[in-house]
C-alpha cells in the first residue's frame, strides 16, 4: 500500500501540536474583523517608498534573479537608504534577501542584514519588513514543498527576535503573482503550468505567511502587517463572458480570501478541492485571520489591467478602471484599511503624470470614506528586467525608479517632493468613525 504524502497542515501540526489549532486560532486585532489601528503610526500618513528585492529562480531553478544584486545594492545600500532620507520619506518597503540568510535550519547568515538594518534605524527610516519576496532558499526548493510554512515561520521568528525595534511587516509579498508565476505561469520557481501546482503554491504560500506572522506576534504582539498584493483585473472583448476569464477574475481574491478568512464562491470553492486542497486545509484557512493590526496593500500597474480580445490574445489596458476602482472591489470584499502598496511606469518622461494619477485616486477614495493609510512609489532605483517579469536576462534597464541606477533623480523624485510638500501633514484616517482607534496590543487569542 502506498504511503499517503504529508500535506502542510499534517506537517505544522506535527511540529506544534494540533491543540493550538482549531477554531478562531489567529485572531485579528480590534476583533475578528481586525480594523483596530494603532494611534503611533510612524507619520500621519505613511508616504514611501520601496527597493526592489525580488528574488526567483528561473530556468528550471538554475539561475536566481537577485534584484538587489543585480541594481547594485549590495555595494551602495548606504547611498540608496541616504537617498529616501534626502527626499522626504520617513517609509520603506525593504526586503531582506531571505534565500540567502536561511542557510538551513537553525542557521542564519546576517552580515549584510545587520548592516543594512543597522543603517536604517540609524537614519530614522521607519521599515515595512518584507520577509519572503517571490523566491524561498535553495535547500528549500520551491512553493511545491509542504515544509516551506514551518520553515519560513522559523525564519520570520529569527527576524523579529534579531531586530525587536520593527513594528511593520509583510510577511509574504504578492502571494497571488507568486503562486500564480510559480505554480500556473511556468515562469519562476517550479515553473509548472497547472491549476493544481498553483493551488498547492497558494496554500503554502498563505499557510506561510499565516504561521510567519503568528512568530512574529509572540515577539512583537503589537505588529502591523502590511499586506502588499496585486490588484488584478481581466477585461474582455466578447459578446458572452468567457467562464476562463471569470474565474481568472474570481481567482484573484483567491490569496486574501484565503489569508483573512473570507469564504470564497462555490465556484472557486470547488476548483480548490478538484486541485489538491483538502476540506482540512480549507477549513484551517477559514478558522481565523492571522494576529496583528492588518492593511490591506494593494499594488497597482497599469500592465496589471488587462483587455482579452476576440481573437484570444491578451492587451495591456493601461488604467481603464484603475487603482481606484479596482481597490475598491477588494476593500468592499475585505473592510480593512488600505494602502497603495506599488506603482511604477518603465518610461521615465510619463512617470510624473502616472504618479499623479495614482495620487489622486488616493485623495478620492479618502473623500469617499476608505481608510487610505498610505502611498508608495515602487521603487526607489531602476530596475532590470521587469519587462519580461526577470524571465529573460536582457540586463534590460527598467526606468521606474525615483532615481537611475547611477542613483541620479529622475523627474518623478521631483514630482513625489511636491506631493510630499503639498500634502505631508495629511491624517491618516479620512473618517475617525471608520475604525476602531486602539492603542492596546494585537494579542494572541490562544498561545502558540
Amino acid at each position: 500500500m502506498a504511503t499517503k504524502k504529508k500535506g502542510f497542515l499534517d506537517i505544522i501540526k506535527k511540529e506544534v501540536g494540533e491543540a493550538g489549532y482549531d477554531g478562531d486560532q489567529f485572531g485579528g486585532a480590534g476583533g475578528h474583523d481586525g480594523r483596530g489601528l494603532p494611534t503611533d503610526m510612524p507619520s500621519n500618513f505613511m508616504f514611501a517608498t520601496g527597493i526592489e528585492c525580488s528574488y526567483p529562480t528561473i530556468k528550471k531553478g538554475k539561475v536566481r534573479r537577485d534584484q538587489l544584486r543585480e541594481c547594485g545594492h549590495y555595494d551602495r545600500y548606504k547611498e540608496d537608504l541616504g537617498l529616501v532620507k534626502e527626499l522626504g520619506l520617513k517609509v520603506l518597503r525593504y526586503g531582506l534577501p531571505y534565500y540567502d540568510i536561511h542557510k538551513g535550519p537553525g542557521k542564519f547568515d546576517w552580515s549584510f542584514a545587520d548592516e543594512a538594518m543597522g543603517e536604517i534605524k540609524r537614519l530614522g527610516i521607519t521599515p515595512i519588513l518584507d520577509l519572503m519576496h517571490f523566491g524561498v532558499p535553495d535547500w528549500v526548493e520551491n512553493f511545491q514543498n509542504p515544509e516551506l510554512p514551518m520553515h519560513f515561520a522559523e525564519y520570520a521568528e529569527a527576524v523579529a527576535k534579531r531586530y525587536p525595534w520593527v513594528r511593520y511587516y509583510t510577511p509574504v509579498n504578492e502571494i497571488y503573482v507568486t503562486a500564480k508565476a510559480s505554480g500556473k505561469d511556468g515562469i519562476w520557481n517550479e515553473q509548472l503550468k497547472s491549476d493544481k501546482g498553483f493551488v498547492t503554491a497558494m496554500k503554502h504560500a498563505v499557510a506561510a505567511s499565516i504561521i510567519g506572522t503568528q512568530q512574529i506576534a509572540k515577539h512583537r504582539n503589537d505588529c502591523i502587517i502590511v499586506q502588499s498584493e496585486s490588484a488584478e483585473y481581466t477585461h474582455e472583448l466578447y459578446a458572452s463572458p468567457s467562464p476562463d476569464i471569470s474565474m481568472e477574475n474570481e481567482l484573484r481574491f483567491l490569496s486574501l480570501d484565503l489569508l483573512y478568512a473570507n469564504p470564497p464562491s462555490a465556484t472557486v470553492g470547488m476548483y480548490l478541492l478538484d486541485n489538491g486542497m483538502t476540506r482540512q486545509e480549507y477549513d484551517w484557512f477559514m478558522a481565523g485571520q492571522p494576529p496583528g493590526y492588518q492593511i490591506m496593500g494593494n499594488d497597482y500597474y497599469g500592465r496589471n489591467e488587462r483587455i482579452r480580445l476576440p481573437d484570444g490574445s491578451i492587451q495591456i489596458s493601461m488604467d481603464v478602471l484603475g487603482w481606484y476602482e479596482i481597490t475598491k472591489d477588494y476593500y468592499l470584499r475585505y473592510r480593512k484599511p488600505v494602502m497603495h502598496t506599488e506603482t511604477n511606469v518603465f518610461e521615465a518622461d510619463i512617470a510624473p503624470s502616472w504618479l499623479n494619477k495614482q495620487w489622486i485616486s488616493i485623495l478620492r477614495m479618502r473623500h469617499d470614506g476608505v481608510p487610505v493609510l498610505g502611498f508608495t512609489w515602487y521603487s526607489l532605483i531602476d530596475q532590470i528586467d521587469w519587462d519580461t517579469q526577470l524571465a529573460e536576462q536582457n540586463n534590460r534597464v527598467n526606468e521606474c525608479g525615483l532615481y537611475d541606477l547611477d542613483r541620479k533623480p529622475r523627474p518623478v523624485a521631483e514630482a513625489y517632493r511636491r506631493i510630499l510638500d503639498e500634502f505631508g501633514q495629511i491624517t491618516i484616517v479620512p473618517h475617525a468613525e471608520m475604525l476602531e482607534i486602539s492603542d492596546r496590543p494585537a494579542r494572541l487569542k490562544v498561545e502558540i
